[in-house]
């Protein structure tokens, strides 16, 4: 059984930073590609960042230059490193893993909020 733990969230001011960790059990960690979604009061969830098992990053044009996906295989943890943050960017942030058959998300962790306000 797939089990998805992120951590890290918080309260942040507009321009700070935040580190999100996700730690994964119950799977070959390295064979799949992992991702961050975000899902904020009212919106759909969306992709922030993914990343292949080879290390290939995709993300959100939102986002792009302000964050980094990261991945560790060796200790099965995911990360999102986010800099340079906007209130836009307060929702809570889900770690998922791709389904190697229909590349749809297929397992979610619980979420943790990330507010960003002065």
């Amino acid at each position: 059984q797939v089990h998805l733990v992120e951590s890290g969230g918080g309260l942040v001011q507009p321009g700070g930073s935040l580190r999100l960790s996700c730690a994964a059990s119950g799977m070959a960690f390295g064979l799949y590609t992992l991702g961050w979604y975000r899902q904020a009061p009212g919106k759909q969830r969306e992709l922030v960042a993914k990343i292949t098992s080879g290390g290939t990053t995709i993300y959100a044009d939102s986002v792009k230059g302000r964050f980094t996906i990261s991945r560790d295989n060796a200790v099965r943890a995911l990360y999102l490193q986010m800099n340079a943050l906007k209130p836009e960017d307060a929702a809570v942030y889900y770690c998922t893993i791709f389904s190697p058959v229909t590349m749809d998300p297929s397992d979610w962790g619980q979420g943790t909020q990330v507010t960003v306000s002065s």
